[in-house]
Protein backbone atom coordinates (compact mmCIF):
# COMPACT_ATOMS: atom_id res chain seq x y z
CA UNK A 1 0.00 0.00 0.00
CA UNK A 2 3.14 2.57 0.88
CA UNK A 3 4.59 1.49 -2.27
CA UNK A 4 1.53 2.46 -4.28
CA UNK A 5 0.98 5.41 -2.25
CA UNK A 6 4.62 6.50 -3.28
CA UNK A 7 4.15 5.96 -6.39
CA UNK A 8 1.10 8.02 -7.11
CA UNK A 9 2.66 10.79 -5.20
CA UNK A 10 5.80 10.25 -7.18
CA UNK A 11 3.31 10.56 -10.19
CA UNK A 12 1.83 13.50 -9.45
CA UNK A 13 4.84 15.38 -8.32
CA UNK A 14 6.34 14.74 -12.24
CA UNK A 15 2.55 15.98 -13.41
CA UNK A 16 3.23 19.20 -11.31
CA UNK A 17 6.46 19.86 -12.84
CA UNK A 18 5.79 19.20 -16.45
CA UNK A 19 2.93 20.79 -16.62
CA UNK A 20 3.44 24.52 -16.76
CA UNK A 21 6.22 23.21 -19.30
CA UNK A 22 3.63 21.97 -21.46
CA UNK A 23 1.75 25.18 -20.98
CA UNK A 24 4.40 26.43 -22.01
CA UNK A 25 4.84 24.85 -24.95
CA UNK A 26 1.34 25.26 -26.33
CA UNK A 27 1.83 29.10 -26.07
CA UNK A 28 4.45 29.38 -28.02
CA UNK A 29 2.92 27.37 -30.35
CA UNK A 30 0.08 29.34 -30.67
CA UNK A 31 2.16 32.81 -30.76
CA UNK A 32 4.23 31.24 -33.64
CA UNK A 33 0.46 30.14 -35.20
CA UNK A 34 -0.34 33.92 -34.53
CA UNK A 35 2.73 35.30 -36.54
CA UNK A 36 2.63 33.30 -39.02
CA UNK A 37 -0.75 34.05 -39.48
CA UNK A 38 0.22 37.86 -39.77
CA UNK A 39 2.61 37.63 -41.71
CA UNK A 40 0.08 35.84 -44.49
CA UNK A 41 -2.06 38.53 -43.32
CA UNK A 42 0.00 41.29 -43.72
CA UNK A 43 1.40 40.04 -47.19
CA UNK A 44 -1.98 39.99 -48.61
CA UNK A 45 -3.31 42.88 -47.16
CA UNK A 46 -0.50 45.62 -46.04
CA UNK A 47 -0.02 46.71 -42.61
CA UNK A 48 -3.01 49.31 -42.19
CA UNK A 49 -5.65 47.05 -43.77
CA UNK A 50 -4.38 44.30 -41.70
CA UNK A 51 -6.73 43.68 -38.36
CA UNK A 52 -6.33 41.47 -35.17
CA UNK A 53 -9.56 40.23 -36.37
CA UNK A 54 -7.95 38.85 -39.92
CA UNK A 55 -5.30 37.84 -38.28
CA UNK A 56 -7.07 36.02 -35.31
CA UNK A 57 -9.57 34.45 -38.38
CA UNK A 58 -6.23 33.54 -40.20
CA UNK A 59 -4.91 31.55 -37.50
CA UNK A 60 -8.20 29.90 -36.68
CA UNK A 61 -8.50 31.22 -32.96
CA UNK A 62 -10.94 33.90 -31.90
CA UNK A 63 -9.92 37.14 -31.03
CA UNK A 64 -10.58 37.00 -27.43
CA UNK A 65 -7.65 33.48 -27.79
CA UNK A 66 -5.20 35.72 -30.18
CA UNK A 67 -5.55 38.94 -26.80
CA UNK A 68 -4.28 36.58 -24.36
CA UNK A 69 -0.89 36.39 -26.38
CA UNK A 70 -0.90 40.43 -27.66
CA UNK A 71 -2.98 43.49 -26.98
CA UNK A 72 -3.18 44.82 -30.50
CA UNK A 73 -1.23 44.83 -33.81
CA UNK A 74 1.65 46.91 -33.14
CA UNK A 75 2.98 44.01 -30.22
CA UNK A 76 2.27 41.61 -33.32
CA UNK A 77 4.25 43.50 -35.49
CA UNK A 78 7.27 44.27 -33.10
CA UNK A 79 7.43 40.60 -32.67
CA UNK A 80 7.48 39.83 -36.30
CA UNK A 81 10.15 42.64 -36.30
CA UNK A 82 12.69 40.70 -34.04
CA UNK A 83 11.91 37.62 -35.76
CA UNK A 84 12.88 39.23 -39.13
CA UNK A 85 15.46 40.85 -38.06
CA UNK A 86 17.24 37.55 -36.71
CA UNK A 87 16.33 35.83 -39.57
CA UNK A 88 17.35 38.53 -42.36
CA UNK A 89 20.77 38.80 -39.95
CA UNK A 90 21.28 34.81 -41.09
CA UNK A 91 20.69 35.01 -44.34
CA UNK A 92 23.17 37.96 -44.61
CA UNK A 93 25.72 35.62 -43.11
CA UNK A 94 24.90 32.98 -45.31
CA UNK A 95 25.29 35.25 -48.46
CA UNK A 96 28.66 36.43 -47.70
CA UNK A 97 30.09 33.00 -46.19
CA UNK A 98 32.41 33.37 -49.29
CA UNK A 99 36.20 32.19 -48.30
CA UNK A 100 37.53 33.02 -51.80
CA UNK A 101 35.84 34.75 -54.05
CA UNK A 102 38.51 35.18 -56.51
CA UNK A 103 37.89 31.54 -57.45
CA UNK A 104 34.47 32.29 -58.59
CA UNK A 105 33.17 33.83 -61.53
CA UNK A 106 31.18 37.20 -60.93
CA UNK A 107 27.78 35.19 -61.98
CA UNK A 108 28.73 32.66 -59.47
CA UNK A 109 29.68 34.91 -57.06
CA UNK A 110 26.23 37.19 -58.00
CA UNK A 111 24.39 33.46 -57.27
CA UNK A 112 26.19 32.67 -54.04
CA UNK A 113 25.20 36.21 -52.40
CA UNK A 114 21.73 36.93 -54.19
CA UNK A 115 20.25 33.92 -53.24
CA UNK A 116 20.23 33.26 -49.37
CA UNK A 117 18.51 36.88 -49.62
CA UNK A 118 16.04 36.00 -51.80
CA UNK A 119 14.91 33.04 -50.61
CA UNK A 120 14.51 34.64 -47.17
CA UNK A 121 12.10 37.57 -48.44
CA UNK A 122 10.00 34.54 -50.66
CA UNK A 123 9.69 32.46 -47.25
CA UNK A 124 8.92 35.84 -45.06
CA UNK A 125 6.29 38.04 -47.32
CA UNK A 126 5.11 40.02 -44.33
CA UNK A 127 8.77 41.22 -44.24
CA UNK A 128 8.08 43.36 -46.95
CA UNK A 129 4.64 44.88 -46.01
CA UNK A 130 6.08 45.65 -42.68
CA UNK A 131 9.40 47.19 -44.19
CA UNK A 132 8.30 49.20 -47.06
CA UNK A 133 5.89 50.87 -44.80
CA UNK A 134 6.87 54.98 -44.48
CA UNK A 135 6.00 54.88 -41.07
CA UNK A 136 7.98 51.54 -40.30
CA UNK A 137 7.28 50.37 -36.77
CA UNK A 138 10.61 51.19 -34.26
CA UNK A 139 11.39 47.99 -33.64
CA UNK A 140 12.08 46.65 -36.92
CA UNK A 141 13.95 50.16 -38.22
CA UNK A 142 16.48 49.87 -35.60
CA UNK A 143 16.60 46.48 -35.58
CA UNK A 144 18.00 46.30 -39.28
CA UNK A 145 19.29 49.10 -39.66
CA UNK A 146 22.79 47.55 -38.81
CA UNK A 147 21.78 45.07 -40.40
CA UNK A 148 21.65 46.76 -43.94
CA UNK A 149 24.50 48.75 -43.07
CA UNK A 150 26.64 45.72 -42.55
CA UNK A 151 25.26 44.22 -45.85
CA UNK A 152 26.38 47.33 -47.54
CA UNK A 153 29.74 47.06 -45.80
CA UNK A 154 30.18 43.36 -46.97
CA UNK A 155 28.79 43.82 -50.72
CA UNK A 156 31.69 47.00 -50.45
CA UNK A 157 34.40 44.49 -49.38
CA UNK A 158 33.33 42.15 -52.45
CA UNK A 159 33.95 44.79 -54.40
CA UNK A 160 37.22 45.48 -53.32
CA UNK A 161 38.19 42.60 -53.60
CA UNK A 162 37.24 41.98 -57.05
CA UNK A 163 38.33 45.91 -58.05
CA UNK A 164 41.18 46.49 -55.80
CA UNK A 165 42.04 49.28 -58.80
CA UNK A 166 38.84 51.22 -58.05
CA UNK A 167 38.37 53.93 -56.16
CA UNK A 168 36.94 54.04 -52.07
CA UNK A 169 33.88 56.26 -53.97
CA UNK A 170 33.74 54.06 -56.58
CA UNK A 171 33.23 50.67 -54.79
CA UNK A 172 30.50 52.60 -52.33
CA UNK A 173 28.52 53.96 -55.36
CA UNK A 174 28.39 50.68 -57.01
CA UNK A 175 27.42 48.84 -53.87
CA UNK A 176 25.11 51.17 -53.08
CA UNK A 177 23.22 50.89 -56.45
CA UNK A 178 23.48 46.87 -56.89
CA UNK A 179 21.43 46.66 -53.47
CA UNK A 180 18.79 49.67 -54.59
CA UNK A 181 18.29 47.52 -57.96
CA UNK A 182 17.52 44.08 -56.00
CA UNK A 183 15.71 46.37 -53.41
CA UNK A 184 13.05 47.20 -56.11
CA UNK A 185 13.00 43.92 -57.48
CA UNK A 186 12.14 42.38 -54.45
CA UNK A 187 8.28 42.83 -54.58
CA UNK A 188 8.15 41.93 -58.23
CA UNK A 189 10.17 38.82 -57.18
CA UNK A 190 7.96 38.13 -53.87
CA UNK A 191 4.27 38.19 -55.53
CA UNK A 192 5.50 36.54 -58.55
CA UNK A 193 3.86 32.96 -59.44
CA UNK A 194 6.00 29.76 -59.03
CA UNK A 195 6.21 30.09 -62.92
CA UNK A 196 7.46 33.74 -63.16
CA UNK A 197 9.36 34.08 -60.63
CA UNK A 198 12.71 32.32 -61.69
CA UNK A 199 12.73 34.37 -65.17
CA UNK A 200 12.66 37.78 -62.81
CA UNK A 201 15.45 36.55 -60.75
CA UNK A 202 16.91 35.58 -63.81
CA UNK A 203 16.51 39.22 -65.49
CA UNK A 204 17.83 40.88 -62.07
CA UNK A 205 21.11 38.55 -61.94
CA UNK A 206 21.79 39.78 -65.82
CA UNK A 207 21.80 43.31 -64.81
CA UNK A 208 24.07 43.05 -61.42
CA UNK A 209 26.18 40.88 -63.97
CA UNK A 210 26.39 43.10 -66.98
CA UNK A 211 27.11 46.05 -64.55
CA UNK A 212 30.03 44.24 -63.07
CA UNK A 213 31.31 43.76 -65.85
CA UNK A 214 30.99 47.27 -67.41
CA UNK A 215 32.74 48.25 -63.74
CA UNK A 216 35.97 45.88 -64.95
CA UNK A 217 35.90 47.58 -68.35
CA UNK A 218 35.79 50.33 -66.93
Amino acid sequence: MEDQLEAEAAAGATAQRTAPRKRQARGERRIAEILTAAARVLAAQGYERTTTNAIAAEAGISPGSLYQYFRNKDEIAAELATTYAAGLRAAHEAAFDLTDVTGLTPAETIDRVIDPILAFNVANPGFKALHARPDMPPGLAAATRPIHEALRGRVVGLLETRFPERSAVERNLAAQLMIQVVQAAMPSITTADADERPVIITEVKRMLGAYVRELAER
